[in-house]
């Protein structure tokens, strides 16, 4: 095989702080592919046990790093461990043939570790690449806030809110915990924007509120709403609801928002722009990991 030197300085990505949260889901990603036997048999079969390696993530498309600090846990996770060390930082953009980090240590833990370091780089490095677009289109705009949503991987939502950031995008709630949003359903089970709006005082928080109708939208302003949510309105009536809120709270436009539909929102005026697509449909980016040489 032939070698392949980077020319940048390794950047470690060891984050003591994270692993309490990397931990479950690397076990579980590894459990995944070894099966209860906890084995790689082909490896097992056809690779000395005392063989060493140096190998290399390597992008076959271009895009924006995200989810190193991940990869690097499966790799110490593995025993014997192995030492994954980014090249880039994660939210650094490269092209295609570009290395992206390097791996060395057993040959056998790196080839067992492979394939689920990728399938975390790839998901993760798909969502910043996606949210790199947007934020791209978006940056004519600068008082315009591009958010993700809560429409994310079970279990990864920490990491692919990550990814958005590393993408140059911003997170909206992290959970159902933290923040209001009154949607539809609230609504009819209150009764009324205005008593939902109310109820939720209680809690002591900013509240949002979802609204279809420019209707609504004007109860939620009489309500005192900091924030309201546009839910998937047509361009004109958007502008529309930008006149006539005229400040009063912040808007933010949502429901099958396209590349195009983003940046048309943004000249429609609004203040925020969330995107589920920045998580729910990124194409995972293609990287490959590839030995470069081997040594006993």
């Amino acid at each position: 095989m032939v070698s392949s030197k980077p020319d940048r300085t390794p950047q470690r990505t060891d984050r003591p702080a994270q692993r309490t949260y990397l931990d479950p889901i690397v076990a579980a990603a590894l459990t995944e592919d070894l099966g209860e036997w906890d084995v790689d048999v082909t490896t097992s079969s056809v690779v000395d046990a005392d063989l060493m390696g140096e190998a290399f993530v390597v992008a076959r498309k271009p895009g924006v790093l995200s989810g190193s600090d991940v990869a690097a846990r499966v790799f110490e996770t593995i025993r014997p461990p192995s030492d994954f060390a980014a090249l880039v930082p994660d939210g650094t953009r490269f092209k295609a043939g570009d290395q992206v980090a390097r791996i060395t240590g057993s040959l056998s833990s790196i080839l067992i570790g492979e394939r689920t370091a990728l399938n975390f780089l790839q998901r993760m490095s798909g969502i910043a690449t996606l949210t790199r677009r947007y934020a791209d289109a978006l940056a004519p705009f600068p008082n315009v806030t591009l958010l993700d949503t809560r429409k994310t991987t079970p279990g990864l939502r920490f990491l692919e809110r990550a990814a958005v950031r590393a993408g140059g995008g911003h997170n909206h709630r992290d959970g159902l915990w933290d923040a209001i949003l009154i949607k539809d359903n609230h609504v009819a089970a209150a009764g009324s924007v205005t008593e939902a709006v109310k109820r939720a005082r209680k809690a002591a928080m900013p509240v949002e509120v979802e609204v279809e109708t420019l209707a609504q939208l004007a109860e939620a302003l009489d309500c005192g709403a900091e924030l309201v949510l546009l839910d998937n309105m047509p361009i004109e009536l958007m502008r529309q609801a930008v006149e006539i809120t005229a400040g009063r709270a912040k808007l933010e436009a949502s429901g099958g928002m396209t590349l195009e539909g983003a940046v048309e929102a943004a000249r429609a005026g609004v203040d925020r722009i969330s995107v589920g697509a920045l998580t729910h449909s990124a194409p995972a980016l293609d990287l490959s990991v590839e030995v470069s040489r081997t040594w006993r």
